[in-house]
């Protein structure tokens, strides 16, 4: 089952967008989770606050369970497009992850066994590497979703993952998406754990 308790069309709300508009004005960031069929809700949202720095988490969930269980490919056809789409917004960052939770379909909360970073890699890098080709290195950080993704994979398993899929890239485009793009949109302190400053 799909939960949510937001109000239909909230992205489109006068006093909502105020909100946001209101967030970039005292330096803040967005972060928005929301599912795939929302995707385009978002891009309008984007393009209407565009001096807030904005956060899409989680690839903006394509859903593969309830109503959407067994239409992975085609929730894929239509996800590419509007990703594509969110990443011209230039306020727009990506988090790459959170597709191990259950609300994506791939059972792995089910499975006898959790996934091996190989059979990870195997089944969601399109994801990672269409978003990273879409916003750029310098516009992507990768984000582990724990303690959410334990469901599914374990934190060594997932980050081994992510080392993989990130290695055809350079080095300074690693560094970006591992932990300069998170420390520049947060503003945190370099050498800080946690942040600061």
């Amino acid at each position: 089952m799909i939960r949510g308790s937001g109000a239909e069309g909230l992205y489109a709300d006068p006093a909502f967008r105020a909100g946001v508009a209101r967030l970039g004005a005292r330096g803040l960031t967005y972060d928005t989770w929301h599912y795939h069929h929302q995707n385009r809700d978002f891009l309008a949202l984007a393009r209407a606050v565009p001096d807030t720095q904005m956060v899409l988490d989680h690839f903006g969930t394509p859903l593969g369970v309830g109503a959407y269980a067994g239409r992975r490919e085609e929730i894929f056809e239509d996800w590419l497009v509007s990703i594509a789409e969110i990443a011209k917004c230039e306020n727009v960052v990506a988090k790459l992850g959170g597709l191990a939770m259950p609300d994506n379909g791939f059972g792995w909360n089910l499975a006898e066994r959790p996934p091996t970073s190989d059979e990870f890699v195997a089944q969601q890098a399109r994801y990672y590497v269409h978003t990273i080709e879409c916003f750029g290195p310098e516009r992507c950080m990768f984000e582990s979703n724990f303690p959410v993704d334990r469901l599914s994979i374990s934190y060594g398993v997932l980050w081994n993952g992510f080392k993989k899929i990130a290695a055809p890239f350079s080095p300074s485009e690693r560094d970006a998406m591992f932990f300069g793009t998170a420390t520049r949109v947060y503003r945190l302190a370099a050498g800080e754990p946690g942040g600061g400053g």
